[in-house]
């Protein structure tokens, strides 16, 4: 269910009329504005697919404390807006010690073989993107012809600060080639719909789950942010160096990395239903 309400600069006033009629403290009435402002900073609309991605954002971003504090802003925005159905849960403090729901990297290769037979390439460089940067559906967006051609996207985030997301060598290379033979553009974003309009992130994760179902991979594993999961693992594997890609994936706080360490669920499902034999 979508929402069509905008945080337009009229809206937030009476937002902020609305928090202070709350009784609230300055400083939390600041902080709400803050994190509201954050998330129509990121997305167009209010959407319980967007405040879901969102909320995973928040996760990999923030302390505990600070996810939470965001997240009660934004139920208070929901309220706001009459939309209380869409409210999302608080996180607990304590980290899970494996990730759940993360596509295999057989599925992914599978996948994009796929894709790829089929000729559909849009998709197919969609995956690739998602799978070989670790860029967020949020970024990946924005991805244009001029950053395929340096090999990488400069993107500035809270307080200022400049993420890089490289675009390796070999994605470059396709890319460019599909660019000049399809696309046949020689500026602009490269992730368009049938309209030629740059693609919506709600448009990417449902059809993402389309092509799931065609080609019999489990949806609960395929989503934009599963293979910015897998780009995290299949890295680590490839080379260990857990400061290298916190700095990739734009992590605050090196903890937050610490978790692709660890095995995914189905890992461990898979280790111990091979070890534990009494």
């Amino acid at each position: 269910m979508i929402s069509n309400i905008r945080g337009g600069h009229r809206q937030m006033k009476e937002f902020k009329t609305f928090l202070i009629g709350s009784n609230l403290a300055a400083n939390t009435v600041s902080a709400y504005l803050v994190a509201i402002k954050g998330y129509f900073d990121m997305y167009d609309e209010i959407s319980k697919h967007n405040l879901l991605e969102w909320k995973v954002y928040l996760i990999e971003n923030f302390k505990a404390k600070t996810v939470n504090l965001k997240i009660q802003a934004m139920n208070k925005y929901l309220e706001f807006i009459k939309k209380t159905n869409l409210r999302i849960k608080a996180v607990k403090v304590q980290q899970r010690t494996f990730l759940e729901n993360v596509i295999s990297d057989a599925d992914y290769v599978f996948l994009k073989k796929k894709l790829k037979q089929e000729e559909n390439k849009e998709w197919y460089f969609i995956v690739r993107f998602l799978c070989a940067t670790g860029a967020r559906i949020s970024e990946l967006i924005k991805i244009k012809v001029e950053h395929v051609s340096v090999g990488y996207i400069d993107l500035y985030t809270k307080g200022g600060k400049i993420r890089r997301i490289y675009i390796p060598l070999a994605l470059r290379k396709e890319t460019l080639i599909w660019i000049k033979e399809t696309l046949q553009i020689e500026t602009g974003y490269i992730f368009l719909n049938r309209f030629g309009d740059r693609i919506t992130t709600r448009g990417i994760s449902q059809q993402l789950k389309n092509f799931a179902i065609k080609f019999g991979i489990d949806p609960k594993v395929v989503y934009p942010h599963s293979f910015r999961h897998r780009f995290a693992k299949n890295f680590l594997d490839k080379y260990n160096d857990i400061a290298l890609l916190a700095d990739l994936m734009g992590h605050e706080s090196i903890e937050t990395t610490r978790i692709y360490l660890r095995k995914t669920a189905s890992e461990q499902q898979e280790i111990v239903d091979k070890i534990v034999t009494w």
